[in-house]
């Protein structure tokens, strides 16, 4: 069947792959603390199946607890170095403490985890993984790289660093962050020309652009509305010129595409 990768919103992404199903960043919700979800609808239980779940870094709207107690009991779940200390909520779902919770297994870039007939690598990132703006750091923030019929790299939030493609390595999708759930990025962050500069660093065939487009603060609804509709467009239209050899996957929420398919 090849590879499926499903946008659900956000950095929430389903990775079909050999049999396998990885879930990323899930969020399930249609409030997140401030933040409203403006577009497409709150995904449905399908979502919530997977064998392993992903979670880049510990801000809320990437480690949702909520969210997480829709998983299966027993679903792996793969976290950064120090999650669990920066975040008692989630010691709480540890199967080794709750009887019905998840497998959790903490990783840094460099580690490699097998789940199924897949290998997960965990490579780095440019973003605050603190849980909260203030105190150590603690947790790193990760990117993913799924290999198994086709490498798919999730690359969390993180913005462009020095070395970036040959920390990754050859990928053949790119899952790539291109706005934020505000008017203002901050340090850290892709928008849609950065996010089409490492597309052109990283040349895969394909490229589904993610973290956009989804939630936004409540009240500020006119203010820079730009930046909430406009980011999918504009890397489509600057991967265009930057990394034309890359077929990128516009998707709307609940869609799937098949990268090797052209589809």
């Amino acid at each position: 069947m090849g590879t499926v990768i499903t946008w659900w919103g956000h950095a929430t992404c389903t990775v079909e792959d050999s049999g396998v199903r990885v879930l990323t960043d899930p969020v399930f919700v249609r409030r997140l603390a401030h933040l409203r979800r403006r577009r497409g609808q709150v995904p449905p239980p399908e979502a919530y199946v997977a064998d392993a779940v992903l979670v880049s870094h510990l801000h809320s709207d990437h480690l949702h607890l909520r969210s997480l107690t829709r998983l299966a009991p027993g679903t792996r779940l793969i976290v950064p170095r120090g999650a669990e200390r920066s975040v008692p909520g989630l010691r709480r779902l540890d199967a080794r403490r709750n009887p019905s919770g998840l497998r959790i297994t903490e990783v840094e870039a460099g580690d490699e985890v097998e789940i199924g007939a897949l290998r997960v690598r965990a490579v780095p990132a440019r973003h605050d993984g603190r849980r909260l703006p203030v105190g150590p750091h603690r947790s790193p923030a990760l990117g993913f790289v799924i290999s198994g019929a086709s490498r798919t790299y999730f690359a969390g939030d993180t913005g462009l660093f020095d070395g970036m493609a040959d920390a990754v390595g050859p990928v053949d999708v790119a899952l790539l962050p291109v706005g934020g759930w505000g008017p203002h990025l901050g340090p850290g962050h892709l928008d849609a020309g950065r996010a089409a500069r490492a597309l052109a660093d990283l040349a895969p065939s394909a490229a589904v652009p993610v973290h956009f487009g989804t939630y936004w603060p409540i009240g500020l609804d006119g203010v820079r509305p730009h930046e909430f509709y406009a980011p999918g467009d504009e890397f489509v239209r600057h991967a265009a010129r930057l990394a034309p050899k890359v077929t990128v996957h516009l998707l709307r929420h609940g869609e799937s595409a098949r990268p090797e398919a052209g589809l």
